[in-house]
């Protein structure tokens, strides 16, 4: 497998909407500077044109920087952007159609909720997926269509289980991200943490802080 390993550790996932007057691009700018290691485009009010233009903003800004562009959910539009992979749920489009439309070199994350999950991920090709986003942990309102969280303990039951890296999603803040990362998580996706707040920069280093000094 040709593609080098992700660094998950601080996983931003953009919102629009939060993001206000501010914008999504300047936000993601201010952000990776601070200690974020994966970008992800989230919009799903945007049309396909609308989050094609979003992408290459951000792709913009990521100029240089070695982070990563993930597509959310819309993988067909992977190519268009320019981005680096895309990221499906368990009812979007099948890993496997998934893949074959990304092709060889792209990276691509699955959402998980469960074992069983990873059980099916499993009956697919070495090299289909690349990691695992595993929540919701705690309640969120960036994603009202969010399974019911799933706590720790499944956090911990997943990543045991999965041979792909995990990154936990769901009302992780900085207070949390220590237990998350001793739950076995490769790393955490953020949200309202970043977007939205009144100094990314500031509240993003407080996150990569909080993640660099907890013990696995």
């Amino acid at each position: 497998m040709g593609r080098p390993l992700l660094d998950l550790s601080l996983y931003l996932v953009t919102d629009t909407a939060l993001c206000g007057q501010f914008g999504v691009a300047a936000t993601v700018s201010a952000a990776v500077g601070a200690g974020v290691t994966v970008v992800q485009l989230r919009d799903e009010h945007a049309t396909d044109d609308e989050l094609v233009s979003l992408g290459r903003q951000i792709l913009a800004v990521l100029d240089g920087t070695d982070v990563p562009l993930i597509v959310n959910d819309r993988v067909h539009l992977v190519d268009a952007i320019g981005a680096h992979g895309g990221h499906v749920g368990q009812s979007d489009l099948g890993i496997g159609q998934a893949r074959a439309l990304l092709g060889p070199a792209a990276y691509l994350g699955l959402s998980a909720q469960t074992v069983e999950h990873v059980a099916t991920a499993r009956e697919h090709a070495d090299g289909t997926v690349d990691y695992l986003g595993v929540g919701p942990v705690w309640g969120t309102a960036t994603k009202l269509d969010a399974a019911a969280p799933g706590g720790l303990e499944r956090l911990h039951q997943v990543t045991s289980a999965s041979p792909w890296p995990c990154v936990a999603i769901g009302g992780i803040n900085r207070q949390r991200l220590p237990r998350v990362r001793r739950a076995g998580a490769a790393g955490a996706a953020v949200v309202s943490a970043i977007c939205g707040q009144p100094d990314v920069a500031a509240a993003t280093r407080a996150l990569r802080a909080a993640w660099d000094g907890a013990s696995r």
